[in-house]
């Protein structure tokens, strides 16, 4: 089994800013895993939160290159590759995208068949906004309402006065959609109480509040969830299996983030570690080509919330095969990962 890569940028349409950054552009690296004359491909991005640049990627793709050497099939090239723990979960969900593809082509099935949902089902995806003006946030609430965008993600953490008015400037111009705010962190507490009861109490119904408060502090999360009138889904916080039995009865769901927990193998045992917890699944994604997205729209049939709109944030997908442009994503029913270079 062989290993390869490729280095690409990412340009953004729009800046996207929340509230610890702003980002225009990003690199990604394709990784091609060939084995018996058919190949597998995953993508993996450059990520300061997650700590990826280019070289440190490529590295770590080289280390790779004996370990799927040795391996005679996806599925050895699965286990070793989740036996090395010291494989940044970036890497390893690309490489393991990657094999997953293989096993799909190598059976005939899509990756969401190997995953666990045999039938697929045209799902809606969020679409985030990121930290702007109410008159801005209007103007492209009420744009992508008009494509077909039924979810709209609200980023938040900046400005809570600003906060309150972009939500109430994006209800009003798009009076139909779901909402999911998302401050990333950005708030306290006590913020977090009573500028969501301020939200609801003027006649906004949110979809979920996602990790308003720093990581690090479960408890915390859990008073926040007894006084939140919304459901509370934690993104930071819930990144393996471990993390998720802590979190059963703090939180409302999980956000998975295959970038965060290292593939689709790792995320299928944090879903039904989430179930057994009485915990609902969001899928969320970092900006990436739908390449990179696709392995978990291949999940979405375990979701509650699918927030899987990166490929829709850039100004050329250099990838196809996942849709999304009207708010609904749709795969095509071939084998693998089921995507195409453009």
């Amino acid at each position: 089994m062989r290993i390869d890569h490729e280095v690409y940028g990412l340009d953004l349409d729009t800046p996207l800013r929340i509230s610890r950054s702003v980002m225009s552009r990003r690199d990604a690296v394709r990784v091609v895993v060939e084995h018996d004359g058919s190949q597998g491909h995953g993508e993996v991005v450059t990520s300061t939160y997650y700590r990826l640049d280019v070289e440190a990627i490529t590295s770590q793709l080289n280390r790779l290159r004996p370990v799927l050497a040795d391996a005679d099939s996806p599925e050895t090239g699965l286990d070793a590759l989740h036996a090395d723990a010291t494989v940044p979960e970036g890497v390893r969900a690309a490489v393991d995208a990657a094999l997953h593809d293989l096993l799909g082509l190598r059976h005939g099935v899509p990756v969401h068949a190997l995953a666990g949902t045999p039938h697929w089902h045209d799902t809606p995806t969020a679409y985030t906004i990121g930290i702007t003006t109410p008159e801005d946030a209007a103007v492209r609430a009420a744009a992508l309402a008009g494509r077909g965008f039924s979810v709209l993600k609200v980023k938040a953490g900046a400005d809570p006065e600003r906060d309150v008015a972009v939500v109430a400037a994006i209800r009003t111009a798009a009076p139909n959609a779901r909402l999911v705010l998302d401050p990333n962190g950005g708030w306290s507490r006590d913020e977090t109480v009573r500028l969501v009861e301020r939200i609801t109490a003027a006649g906004v119904v949110l979809d979920a509040v996602e990790q308003p408060i720093p990581p690090g502090d479960p408890d915390a999360l859990a008073w926040v969830r007894e006084r939140c009138p919304a459901p509370l889904v934690a993104d930071e916080d819930a990144a393996t299996v471990a993390d998720v039995r802590r979190l059963a009865g703090a939180v409302d769901g999980v956000n998975i983030k295959l970038a965060k927990c290292g593939g689709l193998r790792p995320a299928l045992e944090i879903v039904s570690a989430a179930r057994e917890g009485g915990l609902d699944v969001m899928l969320g994604c970092l900006v990436a080509s739908s390449l990179g997205i696709a392995p978990a729209v291949h999940l979405a049939g375990h979701a509650r919330w699918v927030d899987l709109d990166g490929h829709l944030l850039l100004a050329h997908d250099p990838w196809s095969g996942i849709s999304g442009e009207d708010g609904t994503l749709r795969l095509s029913g071939v084998p693998g990962l089921g995507v195409v270079r453009r």
